[in-house]
């Protein structure tokens, strides 16, 4: 880990973002900017009069120069698109740094069963034409169904473009330990399963874990601070019900309930808070420092709407969790009754509730 160097400003150390070689040659910063809350359907989002693109070129500046988004992210792609177009002479002679761009390929789950190379191509092609792009940094795939056979097959043509020189590096996301190590048994070079990790949800610990630091794969963690709900709006704040202000209320609440249920998510907000003080600090922040402390993750994904949230995310670098902390937040995990299982295992139940949630077939006209 390289260490943590300082800067002067507004009289007090600024922290230097830190990096992450995901693969030799291949450097992100260890906070990405999530895209999803910036996607069509996500819910009502205000965006203050601000400008998404002027946004994330104040990430950038920020030293947060790795951006996550997905081929069924609606309109984020093109957003990051245009971020490129617009600053391009800026990154090019070095006024701005350069940017990396995690995108996603999530075959339609009605295509499945049939699906072929020039299917995985086309998803890949329009990304690249979105993005405006020659190549992909990373491409993390995503299989609904593991019922259906064929994501061996579609990530090998993934490899075969990875080849032909339109991807970088090829990652999966949500994908459970044994499907992963099959992958990897086929000789697909994965080097990152993205996965959802937080205070509330320890599934990519145990066996995910240890395999993936046995075959050196990089875990790169989403919901970090669960849609929001892990912060000081929450505490001692009655139960949320329906209808949710977005889509990631909905997904996170249903995880609060799996963990033991609003009075247990409250607990834990109350020694998150104990924490944050300590280290004066706020509880997204200690949130999100647990989970870059958790061994195998090279990177937090934050999804922020805002450049307003940007203080938050470079504070994660300020302070280091002791075993205090850590042994506090672990007492309060203990009594948690879940969510159990793999990773993503509740997701994939069919029926269920957690799918009950889900998109299944985005990318179709």
């Amino acid at each position: 880990m390289p260490a943590i160097d300082g800067e002067e400003g507004r009289g007090q150390p600024v922290p230097r973002m830190q990096r992450f070689d995901l693969a030799p040659g291949y450097s992100i910063s260890r906070v990405i900017k999530g895209g999803w809350q910036l996607a069509g359907g996500h819910g009502q989002i205000e965006r203050d009069g601000t400008d998404a693109v002027e946004d994330m070129r104040l990430y950038a500046e920020a030293g947060i120069t790795t951006f996550d988004c997905a081929d069924i992210y609606t309109g984020v792609e093109e957003l990051i698109g245009e971020f490129l177009q617009r600053y391009e002479g800026a990154m090019r002679n070095g006024s701005l740094p350069g940017v990396q761009v995690h995108t996603k390929c999530v075959p339609d789950l009605d295509d499945l069963p049939g699906l072929q190379r020039r299917d995985i191509e086309a998803i890949v092609d329009r990304s690249l034409r979105r993005l405006g792009l020659d190549r992909l940094d990373l491409v993390q795939f995503h299989w609904w169904d593991y019922s259906i056979p064929g994501y061996v097959e579609a990530l090998s043509h993934l490899k075969d473009l990875r080849r032909a020189g339109k991807i970088r590096e090829i990652g999966v996301t949500n994908f459970d330990t044994p499907r992963l190590e099959e992958v990897l048994d086929a000789g697909i070079p994965v080097v990152s399963n993205q996965v959802q990790y937080s205070a509330l949800d320890h599934r990519p610990e145990g066996d995910m874990a240890s395999m993936c630091q046995r075959r050196g794969i990089t875990l790169l963690a989403y919901g970090t601070v669960a849609g929001g709900l892990l912060s000081d709006r929450y505490l001692g704040a009655p139960e949320p019900g329906e209808p949710y202000e977005n889509r990631s209320l909905v997904k996170y609440k249903l995880i609060v309930d799996e963990f033991g249920g609003w009075e247990l998510f409250q607990r834990l907000l109350g020694t998150l808070e104990d924490i944050a003080q300590r280290h004066r600090t706020s509880i997204a922040v200690v949130a999100g420092r647990y989970i870059l402390q958790k061994a195998g993750v090279g990177a937090a994904i934050i999804g922020a709407r805002h450049a307003r949230h940007l203080p938050d995310a470079l504070r994660l670098f300020d302070f280091s969790l002791d075993e205090e902390d850590l042994d506090a937040i672990a007492s309060v995990v203990a009594d948690s009754l879940g969510p159990r299982g793999d990773v993503y295992s509740l997701e994939r139940i069919k029926d269920g509730k957690h799918a009950g949630i889900m998109k299944y077939n985005l990318n179709r006209p």
